[in-house]
């Protein structure tokens, strides 16, 4: 199931959502700079979290890497699918928090879930990056916040593909599940690249939990626009 748009408006423009959005599309046009040089993997290795690297020196430097790294992506596909689930749920998460909120509770779902996938590889040299850890923290709060909100998405079976409008709670309960079952798949396989499964559950665990003590007191969400299921 990839989700195509949601049926909740906002009440006031996303700007946290497209700086940060704006921030990630120019960090991999400078990575596509870097690759064409050479120097991609050297650059990941000093910006992204290396869990070995993290723990056994530690440092303000080191610190560091756990927010450098959610703005790093490895490929097109890499990005587009993370710029697409930051598109669809994180400006009404921004509209329920406000900015300054939003800001804080980003960057600590990032982190949050960069330290999961340290504690699952703690001897791992492999620099974990991208915005799917953070973005999954969104995820975690969005199905709190609006559970019940119409999701367009494209569900493929076999062949056959086709748009239908779904509560957020199938869409990213489905979401959810699928990275649970790839950690147990995943878990004690040892030193391998991939997808930072980890991450998405840490950080998504985590918005769900905090989401919460970032939304002021009385803040109501929008009613969403008049759409049927189908």
């Amino acid at each position: 199931m990839l989700p195509i748009r949601d049926h909740i408006p906002t009440r006031r423009a996303a700007l946290v959502t497209y700086a940060i959005l704006g921030i990630n599309v120019l960090v991999f046009i400078f990575e596509l700079l870097l690759d064409s040089a050479g120097e991609l993997s050297a650059f990941f290795t000093s910006w992204g979290v290396v869990p070995a690297r993290l723990l056994g020196n530690f440092n303000i430097s080191e610190a560091l890497t756990l927010v450098t790294s959610m703005f790093l992506h490895d490929g097109p596909m890499h990005i587009i699918g993370n710029m697409l689930y930051l598109w669809i749920f994180s400006d009404n998460v921004e509209d329920m928090m406000g900015r300054g909120r939003f800001v804080l509770f980003y960057l600590l779902c990032g982190i949050a879930a960069s330290m999961a996938q340290v504690l699952a590889g703690v001897g791992s040299t492999i620099p974990a990056i991208g915005a799917s850890g953070a973005i999954a923290g969104v995820l975690g709060a969005y199905l709190l916040l609006f559970p019940n909100a119409r999701v367009d998405t494209l569900v493929t079976w076999s062949f056959f593909a086709r748009i239908r409008t779904l509560p957020a709670i199938v869409v990213l309960g489905f979401w959810f599940v699928l990275q649970f079952l790839n950690s147990v798949l995943s878990f004690g396989v040892g030193q391998v690249g991939g997808v930072a499964v980890f991450a998405h559950i840490g950080g998504f665990l985590f918005g769900l939990l905090t989401v919460k003590l970032f939304v002021p007191r009385g803040m109501q969400p929008p009613e969403p626009r008049r759409t049927r299921y189908l």
